[in-house]
């Protein structure tokens, strides 16, 4: 039995959060209910009191007013002329006695003929110095709200008193009559109430599932640990706007703290996107890469416009990809020519063994003088190591495609420079040089490239055969992002050119194109 009561008591009180708003709601409710119910009781005990005491006060004073009452007592014959007058008036008010007496309280009239000569009882010192007032006194008929006013004769003198009550038996009976009035307007309360708490019930339970309030505590406990504490940028938006972002979201996108407006997340966040997957996306300092999926509810319908977004960061490991992009370029160009190498090994060696030694030497030294001669000018003119090594590989890899690919003259980049580090150069020409490969004219295929450095910056410009872009087709470019699942050309020249301009916009550089000579892509980042 120990065991048994408290279980009783736990499955009485409702376990969901909506149950148990609900009861508090209806105990609320009914406590409300039941107060107003006896206050209105009690408004209406005072109010019938107070009409009661200008009932009797009205009547005492018509009649002590009226000149045939005092022309009664003063002729001796009050009781033969104003006792039918006054039960006449008491039987029409429907009150409980009128007694006119005189100033020694002796009695003229009375609901009681008994009681007539008689004195009588209660209050009469404020009408005898010319008063009207009201009490409340017990007399022979029981407690009673009575009013006494003065009677004046024709000398002015006070002649008599007339006094008028109501029995309070009386008006409780009256009062309570209303009773069955208040309690129905009570119990109408109550159901309009129950069905009103009744649907808020019912909105409860489909918004909290029917959860308990110690399994949402648990819920919101575990969603903010999870939020605080995943390593992706997560945010949800609705329809009012931004709903929730994280910790991570925010170090990505560089909110600011506390609410957050959907005007303050970058561009591509500002519409309703569900359904992207892995798009990339570049801001002033990042490479992102974000997925929208909508919010559906159990039912299997769409949300209110929710979706929830994920944000992963790809910046070092998009720098790493072009630095081992150019890598492998280079390793591809090493292979290839370790082949053709190959190939005139076994051509001078054929060519010894027929005994034809000078053009053996001539044959083998013609392509090593002029590759010799371009690593020779680049490991003088350019003093960064990784850009030489892109430069050489991506010249291979367009001789190997068919372009021609020309590193100007006027190239010439001091060791010492820190405009921009190894990796950011790599990212800047690279880039431009393979979207100028992409890009240019198949039938005349040439890119040249210009690498320079003096006291006003430094000056990067890729040309190539192609038609160029336009102003607004290259704005879109250089902030564009793609899928990473996508294999469209398109997609990828403008990551390389959002990547470009990432570059140059954190070093206060300008990103230009224009078509002259050919279409022309320069890159210029001033000096500190």
């Amino acid at each position: 039995m120990r065991r048994t009561r408290p279980l009783l008591r736990h499955r009485a009180w409702p376990r969901s959060l909506a149950g148990q708003a609900i009861a508090l709601q209806i105990l609320v409710i009914a406590l409300i209910v039941a107060a107003g119910s006896a206050l209105a009781i009690l408004d209406a005990r005072r109010d019938g009191d107070a009409a009661a005491e200008q009932q009797v006060l009205g009547i005492a004073t018509a009649l002590a007013d009226s000149p045939s009452t005092a022309a009664a007592i003063e002729e001796g014959r009050a009781t033969e002329i104003l006792q039918p007058v006054t039960e006449a008036v008491r039987t029409h008010t429907d009150i409980a006695f009128i007694t006119i007496m005189a100033p020694d309280r002796t009695r003229f009239t009375h609901t009681d003929p008994s009681q007539i000569g008689g004195d009588y009882l209660g209050t009469i010192e404020p009408a005898l110095r010319g008063e009207t007032f009201t009490e409340v006194y017990t007399g022979t008929l029981g407690p009673s709200i009575r009013a006494v006013a003065p009677v004046r004769g024709s000398s002015g003198d006070i002649v008599g008193l007339v006094s008028a009550g109501i029995l309070q038996r009386s008006l409780a009976d009256r009062w309570r009559a209303q009773w069955p009035i208040i309690a129905v307007v009570s119990l109408g309360a109550l159901a309009v109430s129950f069905a009103g708490v009744w649907a808020i019930r019912r909105r409860l339970l489909r918004q909290t599932r029917g959860l308990r309030p110690d399994e949402l505590r648990v819920m919101y406990e575990h969603h903010d640990a999870i939020l605080h504490s995943v390593s992706e940028g997560l945010i949800v938006l609705d329809r009012d706007g931004v709903a929730l972002v994280n910790d991570e979201a925010r170090r990505l996108l560089a909110l600011p703290p506390g609410d957050v407006d959907r005007s303050d997340l970058p561009e591509f966040l500002r519409t309703h996107n569900p359904g992207a997957r892995d798009e990339v996306h570049v801001t002033d300092d990042r490479v992102l890469v974000v997925n929208r999926s909508s919010v559906h509810d159990p039912s299997g319908q769409d949300g209110d416009g929710s979706e929830v977004v994920t944000i992963r960061d790809r910046t070092e490991l998009q720098g790493a990809l072009g630095e081992l992009n150019s890598l492998k370029v280079l390793t591809d160009s090493l292979r290839s020519q370790a082949h053709e190498a190959a190939n005139k090994l076994h051509t001078v060696v054929t060519m010894v063994e027929m005994g034809r030694a000078a053009d053996a030497v001539s044959f083998a030294t013609a392509d090593l003088e002029l590759s010799q001669r371009l690593v020779d000018r680049l490991s003088a003119a350019v003093g960064e190591p990784a850009l030489v090594a892109l430069l050489l590989g991506k010249t291979a890899q367009a001789d190997e495609r068919g372009i021609e690919l020309t590193v100007t003259e006027d190239t010439y980049l001091p060791a010492d420079t820190d405009l921009l580090t190894g990796q950011e150069m790599v990212t800047v020409l690279g880039n431009l040089i393979d979207n100028a490969m992409d890009a240019c004219d198949r039938a005349d295929p040439w890119v040249e490239v210009t690498v320079g450095q003096g006291d006003d910056g430094l000056l990067i410009r890729v040309a190539d055969s192609g038609e160029g872009m336009d102003a607004n087709t290259f704005e879109k470019a250089m902030r564009r992002g793609y899928s990473t699942k996508s294999d469209s050309d398109a997609d990828q020249h403008g990551l390389g050119l959002a990547l470009v301009a990432q570059v140059v916009k954190r070093h206060h550089g300008v990103l230009t194109a224009d078509v002259t000579y050919g279409s022309v892509v320069t890159v210029r980042v001033p000096a500190p």
